[in-house]
């Protein structure tokens, strides 16, 4: 028989331990409104009713229209869970399972189901009115040189120990580009990293400037196709193991790391690649962005993009948000809808896209690696100082943006631009 341990691991028990407060505040404590935990309830009630789901209640009743085998969300305190969806939906639901008040062991398939319906969940009435009631993104989060700095330091200086746990050996933390029979993650983000360098036009000596460094996976690549690299980051963490890694390909009279927000390049440069930093731009900054790779680029240059997407009416009506990834993953960040980076391209630069692939679904592949591996490692995030709050936030984080790819509300594109 599993234990208690066990099940929760695999998302079938509620947490037995409750968020330490010093590091996660009044989390264990559902907000209290009643009236709007009553509305939350007969929202969720109608919501699930006719969705391919089985969502089960303290006591064994069952709601929802999945029969046997359908993804289940077990409700283990509907009080608490419906207080917080009540006092926050975008936020609350994502708490509620980070404290245990619901479960599954089907998570990302649970997720995908509620993400395909995202847009019919709430009846339209109700819709209307959500620019009077949701909460926007606090100005601290607004992404100047100084925000970005703070907003970036919260994802990516979390530990480049416990992003290890679940990227692959080319440590890139960014949609994977499978070629068709295989499944090799590394084999797929070198395929995707060469795309991109394709999409520049980087090859021998030619000098890349590369926005948002990572692990320095894409750097190498192009220093070991003939390139020199000015590499931008504003992650220290990020920047001391890329450094590492370059030194380690043998790469590191090729390649130099800057610790520089984009805002403050300068130079000229026969290539520019940003590989998924967009999203961190903000929409009040994507003409600053785009403005400055065009000054940056010299004449005949390349810009190679990738950038995850979303359908610009979800954009638009959803751009000032302030969602759960906003709070706990990503403070800050917007996603573009493609419509807007051609926009954006076309009013601040002479620029004009050239090709363009699309490969959202590789992208769900990608995090289901991630976070079946992320799964299989979590005993060592103990180590690493993340307790069962963190862990239970990263899998809902993983699967959540996994069902997002799945459902296609979410996709990816690369963009040769020049």
């Amino acid at each position: 028989m599993s234990t208690a341990a066990e099940l929760s691991a695999r998302g079938g028990a509620r947490p037995d331990d409750k968020p330490d407060p010093a590091r996660w505040g009044d989390l264990a404590q559902p907000p209290q409104a009643p009236v709007k935990a009553k509305i939350a309830a007969a929202l969720f009630h109608r919501a699930v009713r006719s969705l391919p789901v089985r969502v089960v209640l303290p006591g064994g009743r069952t709601l929802g229209a999945g029969g046997a085998g359908a993804p289940e969300m077990r409700l283990h305190r509907p009080g608490a869970f419906f207080h917080r969806l009540g006092a926050d939906a975008k936020i609350g639901f994502g708490e509620a399972y980070m404290v245990g008040d619901w479960t599954s062991q089907a998570l990302a398939d649970l997720l995908t189901v509620f993400a395909e319906r995202l847009t019919v969940l709430i009846p339209p009435g109700l819709q209307n009115l959500r620019r009077f009631v949701e909460r926007t993104q606090p100005d601290t989060e607004d992404n100047t040189i100084a925000g970005a700095r703070h907003n970036i330091h919260r994802h990516y200086d979390l530990s480049n120990d416990m992003f290890s746990t679940f990227l692959d050996e080319t440590m890139t933390y960014s949609s994977a580009l499978f070629a068709p029979g295989s499944d090799d993650l590394a084999d797929a983000q070198r395929r995707k990293i060469d795309s991109v360098l394709d999409y520049a036009a980087v090859g021998p000596d030619t000098h890349v400037l590369e926005i948002g460094t990572g692990w320095g996976a894409l750097a190498i690549r192009a220093a070991q196709r003939g390139a020199r690299v000015t590499s931008l980051t504003i992650s220290t963490e990020q920047k001391a193991l890329a450094e590492q890694r370059i030194a380690a390909a043998g790469v590191a009279d090729r390649v130099q790391v800057l610790l520089r927000d984009y805002r403050e390049a300068n130079g000229s440069y026969d290539a520019v690649v940003s590989v998924e930093m967009i999203e961190a731009v903000g929409a009040r900054y994507w003409p600053v962005y785009f403005g400055t790779v065009g000054k940056l680029l010299r004449p005949g240059g390349r810009f190679g993009l990738q950038a995850i997407t979303m359908p610009h009416d979800r954009m638009v009506a959803t751009q000032s948000s302030y969602t759960w990834i906003h709070k706990y993953i990503f403070p800050g960040g917007i996603i573009p809808s493609v419509t807007a980076i051609e926009q954006a391209v076309a009013k601040n630069t002479s620029l004009r896209i050239r090709a363009f692939k699309d490969f959202g679904m590789d992208y769900a592949r990608t995090l289901r690696k991630w976070r079946e591996t992320f799964t299989t490692r979590s005993k060592e995030l103990g180590a690493l100082g993340f307790d069962e709050t963190f862990r239970r936030m990263w899998e809902f984080y993983l699967a959540y943006s996994e069902a997002g790819f799945r459902a296609g509300y979410l996709g990816v594109r690369q963009f040769s631009i020049g």
